[in-house]
């Protein structure tokens, strides 16, 4: 069973820096894409960024250029690197394999104000 467990997230101001982790109990290696959802309050989780078993990624229109999604198989783990942090991004963010396919963590909650 995969079980997915969030981290990084804090207070930042608008313009400033986090970097997510999601570390994979079970092995990483055997999910074929895995993915980056944020889900602000008041609205639907969506989907921010994914990464393919060969590299290739994907983001939404509304971070792209300022996230970067990658992966450490030694670690078992994904990360989110987040620049230019907007009020906006305020969310918690989750993470998953393809399609949110299996369960879903506790989440790291982002928030960006001054």
């Amino acid at each position: 069973q995969v079980q997915f467990v969030e981290s990084g997230g804090g207070l930042v101001q608008p313009g400033g820096s986090l970097r997510l982790s999601c570390a994979v109990s079970g092995s990483i290696s055997s999910l074929a894409s895995m993915e980056w959802y944020r889900q602000a309050p008041g609205k639907q989780r969506e989907l921010v960024a994914i990464i393919r078993s060969g590299g290739s990624t994907d983001y939404a229109d509304s971070v792209k250029g300022r996230f970067t999604i990658s992966r450490d198989y030694a670690k078992n783990t994904m990360y989110l690197q987040m620049n230019s942090l907007k009020p906006e991004d305020t969310a918690v963010h989750y993470c998953n394999a393809a399609g949110g396919s299996y369960a879903w963590g506790q989440g790291t909650k982002v928030t960006v104000s001054s």
